[in-house]
């Protein structure tokens, strides 16, 4: 009986590994971009289940009532121009390397106000903005 290796012509046998190896990396490439393709989803942004705010001593809160006025804390009302520099001269005053700021924003308020409010914070130099949103009701 003649053996089906013959010794001087090639192996024919396949390596699979690196198929397999492709195919999981495909399959955890759209398993990570899938969810992020969707879009258009109606949902209630300002709601939602976070931690507790981290931070140390008293945070700086910039409010938006419901008419696009904006706040400093509980009842300062600001021009938005001036904005990032009041929120600065805080900073100054208080001596905190950690610039961090809490934007509060009402749920009816227009996307675009609260993006206008994060720009000017950020052209002021704050890079570090986060957004306040209310517990989720059970």
């Amino acid at each position: 009986m003649q053996d089906f290796q013959d010794q001087n012509g090639p192996i024919a046998n396949i390596n699979v590994t690196p198929l397999v190896d492709v195919m999981l990396v495909l399959l955890v490439i759209f398993m990570v971009t899938a969810p992020m393709l969707q879009q258009g989803v109606d949902v209630n942004l300002p709601k939602a289940t976070t931690g507790s705010m981290k931070g140390e001593g008293e945070q700086i809160v910039v409010s938006l009532d419901k008419n696009g006025d904006v706040f400093i804390g509980k009842n300062n009302k600001v021009n938005l121009n001036q904005l990032a520099t009041k929120v600065l001269a805080i900073f100054e005053e208080k001596k905190d390397s950690e610039k961090k700021v809490y934007v509060k924003a009402d749920e009816n308020l227009n996307y675009g106000k609260v993006m206008e409010v994060m720009s000017k914070l950020y052209q002021g130099g704050i890079y570090q903005v986060g957004l306040v949103t209310a517990p989720e009701d059970n």
